[in-house]
């Protein structure tokens, strides 16, 4: 070991060198499209400062913070606003810390973001899974259905609150103003994980944003699409369905209590940036989002997600700016178009699944980004046959019995066992797949026969597997008896 080395930093200066196009969060691309003030170099680092007489305390705002967050909640149309440093994440696990108690019942997608099982955790609380829509030509989840939410409520009189996604990391969003509408019909909350629409209420070619649907908080991820730092975030409340004073009680207990001050800062000054020039920049975001969008349609081998899929279970809108691209019927896996993107290109896009890439175009996204794009994906869709089709992931098998809470799981002593002797036992770990991005199984659920057959098939594929400690799902971690 050579303590000279600083091996981060030199991967990040290497990747700055090599001028790639960025189509992907976060949305200010390396300070193009931040707010004027953080222009400079070490200069900025002179605002890394602490809770000093004058610059207020973020756990007991009472000055200048309470004022940014003030003009947040006016903004933005809340009621009361609080900053996160700890990233949506944590806004996610404060609300289900302060919604739920041990034993308590609430409603949740499948497909909801790891955070939740965070929450699970801290709080104790039950989950009841509903199944999100998915688009078969995508292999994607999509949003929740009236008809899911509505036997689910009918069925859990008792469950303390709906949690949804508004919108999916594929840009779609359900018909949440109808959900909402059923929960409050019989007197429980609904929050929404809003990470990935912080832009929607300044362009109207966005989908409704979930405080105008008429949600009860909703979590907003500021610093992938509103300009600010990565993890700062921001957590909105409306109405009285859900005690505030209980969730900055577990946002005390869950935040870091030396916040920085960066973050705080990237907040305020994202905030006015979006109050003044938001519609400005991102409407020039949503036309280049366009022009892209026309020119890929024209090449063989690639299908978008579009205005055409609108209408089906569980997509009600979408996110102009993120593009879902498949290649699938020039018989490439979105791994293989991502790494060829980057490595002959240098394209680097937000996501890519077995089936899909997803390319975000954001307020700082530039002409030539745009254009490395479609001229990389034209080049890679000449290069091969299109009509060779992918073979499909096979039908994935129905949602496991829980036998424990999640948090009984997770405090349990548990072992690694390998994957062919798992059926039977209690899953101890989170395992998920992309595609559909739908959990196979949360902690305290029982491993099947078919789930263990499924996920043998798994680690055949190049598929993206998150949560478990061997992603090679050579073993399980499982509960012991």
């Amino acid at each position: 070991m050579n303590q000279e080395e600083v091996p981060l930093v030199a991967a990040l200066y290497a990747h700055c060198a090599r001028n790639y196009a960025h189509l992907h969060v976060p949305a200010h691309r390396q300070g193009e499209a931040i707010f004027p003030e953080w222009q400079g170099g070490k200069e900025i680092l002179q605002l890394d400062l602490t809770e000093l007489p004058g610059l207020d305390d973020l756990h007991h705002p009472e000055g200048v913070i309470a004022r940014a967050q003030a003009l947040a909640a006016e903004l933005f149309g809340a009621g009361q606003a609080f900053f996160l440093v700890n990233g949506s994440t944590v806004g996610i696990m404060a609300l289900l810390l302060a919604m739920c108690r041990p034993g308590d019942e609430i409603l949740l997608p499948r497909n909801a973001h790891r955070a939740v099982l965070g929450g699970l955790v801290f709080s104790g609380a039950k989950p009841v899974f509903l199944e999100p829509a998915v688009i078969e030509e995508f292999g994607m989840a999509a949003g929740l259905t009236s008809q899911v939410v509505a036997g689910a409520l009918e069925e859990h009189p008792r469950a303390r609150g709906l949690l949804v996604l508004h919108p999916t990391y594929y840009g779609v969003t359900g018909d949440l103003q109808q959900l909402v509408e059923l929960a409050h019909g019989v007197n429980k909350p609904v929050v929404a994980d809003e990470a990935h629409g912080v832009h929607f209420p300044f362009h109207d070619g966005f989908p409704p944003p979930a405080l105008q649907c008429g949600v009860d908080a909703s979590v907003q991820s500021m610093h992938k699409m509103g300009g600010s730092l990565t993890q700062s975030s921001l957590l909105h409340f409306k109405g009285h369905r859900i005690d505030i004073r209980r969730t900055a009680g577990a946002l005390r207990l869950l935040q870091s209590s030396s916040p920085s001050y960066l973050l705080l800062a990237s907040l305020d000054g994202a905030r006015r940036q979006l109050a003044t020039r938001g519609a400005e920049m991102l409407g020039r975001a949503v036309d280049l989002a366009l022009e892209v969008r026309r020119a890929l349609s024209r090449l063989p081998g690639i299908t978008l997600l579009g205005e055409e899929h609108l209408g089906r279970p569980g997509v009600h809108g979408l996110d102009p700016t993120r593009l879902v691209i498949s290649l699938r019927s020039a018989g490439l896996t979105g791994y293989q178009v991502a790494r060829i993107l980057a490595r002959d290109y240098r394209v680097q896009v937000e996501m890519a699944d077995y089936y899909n890439l997803v390319v975000v175009i954001g307020i700082g996204t530039t002409r030539r980004d745009c254009e490395l794009l479609i001229r990389g994906l034209q080049e890679v869709v000449r290069r091969v046959e299109v009509g060779r089709a992918l073979m499909a992931c096979p039908e994935r098998p129905p949602l496991p019995v829980a036998r424990l809470t999640p948090r009984q799981a997770w405090l349990a002593p548990s072992r690694p066992l390998p994957l062919e002797e798992c059926a039977g036992h209690i899953c101890a770990e989170w395992v998920n797949v992309t595609p559909p991005g739908i959990p196979l199984l949360y902690p305290g659920e029982e491993i099947g026969p078919e789930m263990v057959e499924y996920l043998q098939w798994v680690r055949k594929l190049p598929l993206s597997v998150q949560g478990p400690e061997d992603p090679g799902l050579q073993s399980l971690r499982v509960v012991v008896w």
